[in-house]
């Protein structure tokens, strides 16, 4: 809701328009015109403040300094919380092999914890398909996780640049 929260900070606070529009992302003509009452419809403003957004000493700081720039308040709810266990669709679970022969293939001495890791399988998966003892190892083409979505092209960088500073 940032045109609500701009016209919050317009209605309440004495901060700049600039101020206003980089925080909520808007153009300053949109804050100007929010403060001329130029708005369609009636539209309430929405406190940042007790939405957890912004601090009133954050707001006093950028208000005392006009080159300042407002900052989100950090917040728990809005940290990303890493699961150890993640659900896999059955689309996605057939592509589990051929993630673990590509990692195997391009980094052969990456550990099994990793692979496990990284994509979401057992030991017992990766050891097979290192010793090409697997049951569909025929049929494996060797995919990046990344490319088959099981893992984030950050994760997969992370582990990658793990195993090149050990």
């Amino acid at each position: 809701m940032p045109k609500a929260t701009a016209l919050w900070l317009v209605e309440n606070t004495s901060l700049t328009f600039s101020q206003i529009a980089d925080f909520c992302g808007l153009h300053i003509l949109e804050i100007e015109s929010m403060a001329n009452g130029d708005l369609d419809g009636k539209m309430s403003g929405f406190d940042p403040i007790i939405s957890s957004q912004l601090t009133a000493d954050e707001i006093r700081r950028c208000e005392a300094d006009a080159s300042a720039t407002l900052q989100l308040k950090k917040s728990q709810y809005f940290e990303e919380k890493k699961s150890s266990k993640r659900y896999t669709s059955k689309a996605k679970r057939q592509d589990k092999p051929d993630a673990i022969a590509w990692l195997v293939k391009y980094y052969p001495e990456l550990p099994e914890s990793d692979i496990c890791n990284l994509v979401g399988t057992t030991r017992a998966t990766v050891r097979s398909i290192k010793n090409k003892t697997h049951k569909n190892y025929a049929n494996l083409t060797p995919r990046s996780p990344a490319v088959l979505g099981l893992c984030s092209e950050a994760d997969l960088d992370f582990v990658i640049a793990k195993l090149s500073r050990d």
